[in-house]
């Protein structure tokens, strides 16, 4: 029997690892972020699966290996709230890469179809029985332009998105695709030129707060942002200044710069702590949701599915799994698992 210990776990978290659960794995749900305090609950596990917000430094690595567990199992597709360079030699880590771009990619343009046509002011309003229509004009999306930083498998059906729209697409990737159909550009081309901008790309060291003052003075005068990837990927406070300012016309953020003690909590009865995320919530022209793009019925069930394929993939010797990660991901010249098959 594998038995895997499941933290910063939600009702359907449980409900979907359950519903895939094979025989051979044990799943112990705790509904706490696993942490240096309560890291004595991991004794007697073989792995752990974690989430966005648990925070797995060297100190929560050394708990792990002292305490016998061989993998950590991220049920999400990014990977930067891991010190994977610290985790080379002494324990692997798995992650969901693409548990449903579809998800994201839509919310996206939800938050932008939203921002646009003002449907969050129309619907507090119309249940207050206000029916005028006064300052909520939108712009028409046909012939906008549109950047979009990221073309992986998000970005890519985002784009699909919007040209369906009839939006002018502009793209940036350090990576370009050159099998997509689309336009690339620099990110100064993007933020020059652009009437809508939408972050699709994982948190590095090399785009923490990309989104930036400086960045913000090259745009053009009212640009709307979207955000569903990280929140790191912009300078929240330099962006409550750029919207004050007038300078960005909206902002739709899923995502936010310090989240991990803020979302998938109820803090209702709570006044916050974070000035900046309490003065954007004010912002009539800012909407901010709890991390939610990934939630959907398919993607629950992907992830649950991906994640216990890496768990019998790794702890029965049937493959290795091409979703562990590593230092030296994204760098295939010093690739250990493309000569080896396995990072170590």
């Amino acid at each position: 029997m594998i038995n895997i210990a499941v933290f910063d776990t939600k009702s359907y978290d449980k409900d979907s690892f359950e519903s895939f659960a094979p025989d051979n794995i044990k799943f112990k749900f705790f509904e706490s972020k696993l942490t240096a305090d309560n890291a004595s609950l991991i004794k007697g596990f073989d792995g752990v699966c974690v989430f966005v917000n648990d925070k797995i430094d060297n100190v929560i690595i050394d708990a792990l290996v002292a305490n016998g567990v061989k993998a950590i199992f991220l049920r999400c597709a990014g990977f930067n709230n891991v010190d994977v360079s610290y985790c080379f030699g002494k324990i692997h880590c798995f992650r969901v890469p693409a548990y449903s771009p579809y998800a994201v990619a839509e919310f996206a343009f939800a938050l932008l179809l939203t921002l646009n046509r003002r449907i969050h002011k129309a619907f507090i309003r119309t249940r207050d029985y206000n029916f005028s229509l006064e300052g909520l004009t939108g712009s028409d999306l046909h012939g906008k332009t549109i950047g979009v930083v990221g073309t992986g498998k998000i970005g890519q059906v985002f784009i699909n998105i919007a040209k369906g729209f009839g939006m002018n697409v502009l793209a940036y990737d350090p990576y370009p695709n050159q099998n997509l159909d689309v336009k690339y550009a620099s990110l100064e081309e993007i933020y020059k030129e652009s009437d809508y901008i939408s972050l699709h790309c994982p948190l590095t060291e090399r785009n923490k707060f990309m989104i930036n003052k400086d960045s913000i003075k090259l745009m053009k005068k009212g640009v709307n942002i979207i955000n569903t990837s990280r929140g790191a990927l912009i300078n929240a406070e330099d962006l409550l200044e750029g919207i004050k300012s007038r300078q960005i016309g909206s902002a739709g953020l899923d995502v936010y710069q310090e989240e991990t003690d803020i979302f998938f909590s109820d803090k209702s009865n709570h006044i916050l702590d974070d000035d900046i995320l309490s003065r954007l919530l004010g912002m009539p022209n800012v909407i901010i949701t709890s991390h939610q793009a990934f939630l959907t019925k398919e993607a629950l069930s992907n992830i649950a599915e991906t994640t216990i394929e890496n768990i019998n993939s790794f702890f029965n010797g049937i493959e290795l799994s091409a979703n562990e990660v590593c230092y030296h991901c994204g760098r295939e010249q010093n690739c250990r698992k493309s000569r080896n098959k396995k990072c170590f």
